[in-house]
């Protein structure tokens, strides 16, 4: 056998021995059906492009297995056991949702699998919960919205309303602006969370923003809500006397044409966008669309970097569950959204963060960037990560 594995309570813990370099295999865990299978379809494409453009620069080869997680965490820990027990994956990529990520958390730690984080954002996974096997490359929720308090109040913004669905996401990236904000001198004149994914008419909520003084409105939503929210506050008429902020998710290329001419003008702040002017990037999207025939988006690049951060783990020779985690949180490099690097307090991806409005372009709506804010490592937030061995 590759490995010896003991199982406990239906779980593992491996004990690796060196696989060979030209032979990792890897779990691709993520949503193919359900609500998120855009998001997993984006993040997969990013996965094999990266593969294909730097898998040469290795001398390692990748052997891909495919789950879906079905957007279920009780499915997830299931495909994750039989990846973990029956295919003896190497190390598991993807996971798009935070509580699927929060189910898996004792699984992979347990088992000693090396797991790279292509989007789930809660702050806990690199934060109370890590652990030295889990490396995200995608983002946290605070790490996307704290600059935007500075930022934002630097512009002379001094008092903001803000908004968000119902759920950890939502108060986690909220909760990290309005810290950042009020620290800078601004202040938050009211604040309502909306029930998530039940919430069809924002319109009282808007309603009460217009009444509260505020200079600007900033939110946090996602997906369908975010059309919903970007549509509705349009037709609201408030755009003009009271501007639009918020988390880059609010207008994603993934979804932005959707909303149409709604989104023009709101500004917002993420990791990624695809008008970043670099090489690398300019690289990366012509690829990406070549290939997929779309614009890439956020979603799309942290599948990317996922795999290059393999590729890089992998030229240091590591192969094996152990070498690889040890490898995988020392990883930096130059690549679409800029340098990055590993924290190795928590595990999380260190990043720039772009603020872009959404303007027409010739092709339809596109990002003009307005500001890149520096990177930042994430607070601890209760992370006791045991340090790095070389």
């Amino acid at each position: 056998m590759k490995r010896a594995i003991l199982a406990a309570l239906g779980l593992a813990t491996s004990l690796a021995v060196p696989a060979a370099a030209e032979d990792i295999k890897v779990g691709l865990l993520l949503p193919f059906s359900g609500v998120y299978a855009s998001l997993g379809n984006d993040i997969e494409a990013g996965f094999n492009l990266a593969i294909a453009q730097f898998g040469s620069d290795t001398d390692a080869t990748f052997d891909i297995i495919r789950e879906d997680t079905e957007v279920k965490p009780p499915v997830a820990l299931g495909k994750a056991k039989k990846l973990i027990l029956q295919d003896n994956v190497d190390v598991i990529a993807g996971i798009v949702s935070s509580g699927v990520l929060g189910a898996m958390r004792d699984m992979v730690h347990g088992a000693g699998v090396p797991l790279i984080v292509a989007n789930a954002g809660n702050d806990e996974a690199t934060g109370t919960d890590c652990s030295p096997f889990i490396t995200r490359m995608s983002f946290s929720n605070s790490q996307v919205n704290r600059p935007m308090g500075a930022w934002m109040q630097g512009q002379g913004i001094g008092k903001v309303f803000t908004l968000a669905p119902d759920y950890a996401a939502g108060r986690q990236m909220i909760d990290a602006f309005t810290a950042s904000f009020t620290a800078a001198g601004g202040e938050v004149v009211g604040q309502e969370f909306t029930p998530f994914q039940k919430t069809q008419d924002f319109g009282p909520y808007l309603a009460q923003a217009k009444a509260s003084g505020a200079d600007a409105v900033y939110v946090f939503y996602a997906g369908g809500e975010a059309i919903s929210f970007v549509k509705q506050y349009d037709s609201f008429g408030l755009k003009t006397e009271l501007p639009l902020y918020g988390s880059g998710f609010l207008t994603s290329p993934l979804y932005v044409n959707a909303e149409g001419p709604a989104a023009e003008g709101v500004i917002t702040a993420l990791h990624y966008v695809p008008t970043i002017d670099t090489d690398a990037n300019r690289v990366f999207a012509e690829a990406f669309t070549e290939e997929t025939g779309r614009v890439p988006s956020e979603f799309a690049v942290q599948g990317y970097d996922a795999a290059r951060a393999l590729i890089e783990a992998s030229k240091t020779g590591a192969s094996d569950r152990a070498t690889l985690a040890n490898a995988l949180r020392q990883v930096s490099f130059d690549g679409p959204r800029g340098t990055l690097s590993i924290d190795p307090l928590t595990n999380n991806v260190v990043q720039p963060i772009y603020v872009y409005e959404t303007v027409a372009g010739e092709n339809g709506l596109t990002q003009q960037v307005l500001a890149q804010l520096p990177a930042e490592a994430d607070p601890a937030n209760g992370c006791e990560m045991a340090p790095v061995v070389n």
